[in-house]
């Protein structure tokens, strides 16, 4: 693919003081599609900031975006280019760069029940002699930071979370598996995640939640969106198996935290 690089560098003040600035790198991604960076590598700030603008684009359409897709670090804008042309898209989208203005925005914030082990721990004990610990240390550690949900995407409700605990830090396998179930908790380098449906993958994965993260049915599909935050709490097989039955009920059985 042919991209061709556009940089901008937003500078000024607001009226609580100096705007830190943005810059941003556009690429066209075919005659149809255009790829907005706001970093170089995984960050937070601007995980927010793609979100930010995703979410501005989404209240204030721009005339022939028909889509916009927020990742990691950049923003995937896809448009008709019968109605708007690249280069236009690029300057309206520009302008709402310059716009936009940074806010602490109250994130939404869960915890996910997860069985650890069991059937779909499949990496849990490797893990923990990898590292040096037990399967219980593991455990520990996971279930007791917080995780960013900082993209969906792969399959209908995936959920790519940031946070990783630095010694669960491990290298995906050589060799995918073929088959991992739905709510398999995984971790795949320094990121983590939670798989929505049954897919391969070459993620370890550390135990399972009950819950559905994609449901067709549901007036809301995804349980999860970029921005939220989420932890996770141990529970045992009766635990696990109680939810299996409410969530098959068409309950979310998803626990909100404490603003």
């Amino acid at each position: 693919m042919n991209l061709k690089l556009f940089d901008i560098l937003r500078k000024g003040s607001s009226r609580s003081g100096p705007r830190e600035p943005i810059s941003a790198r556009f690429l066209h991604c075919g005659d149809s599609a255009i790829a907005v960076e706001l970093a170089s590598e995984i960050d937070e700030k601007a995980n927010q900031r793609v979100i930010m603008l995703a979410e501005d684009l989404a209240k204030r359409p721009i005339m022939g975006i028909e889509e916009v897709v927020p990742t990691y670090r950049s923003l995937l804008v896809l448009y008709d280019p019968e109605i708007i042309r690249g280069q236009g898209l690029i300057e309206a989208v520009t302008e709402r760069l310059e716009a936009l203005v940074d806010s602490a925005k109250a994130t939404r914030s869960f915890t996910i029940p997860v069985l650890y082990g069991h059937e779909a721990g499949l990496d849990l004990e490797e893990m923990a002699q990898m590292k040096g610990l037990t399967p219980q240390d593991v455990i520990s550690i996971h279930s007791s930071a917080e995780y960013r949900v900082y993209m969906i995407g792969f399959a209908p409700g995936f959920a790519y979370l940031g946070g990783v605990p630095e010694i669960l830090h491990t290298p995906r396998l050589k060799v995918p598996r073929q088959h991992i179930e739905a709510g398999s908790i995984g971790i795949g380098g320094k990121q983590g995640n939670i798989n929505s449906v049954s897919s391969p993958s070459g993620w370890r994965f550390l135990g399972r939640t009950p819950l559905k993260l994609f449901d067709a049915n549901r007036s809301e599909p995804f349980l999860l969106q970029a921005g939220d935050r989420v932890s996770f709490r141990p529970i045992e097989p009766d635990e696990a198996q109680a939810l299996d039955a409410a969530v098959a009920r068409g309950e979310t059985c998803l626990e909100v935290n404490a603003q």
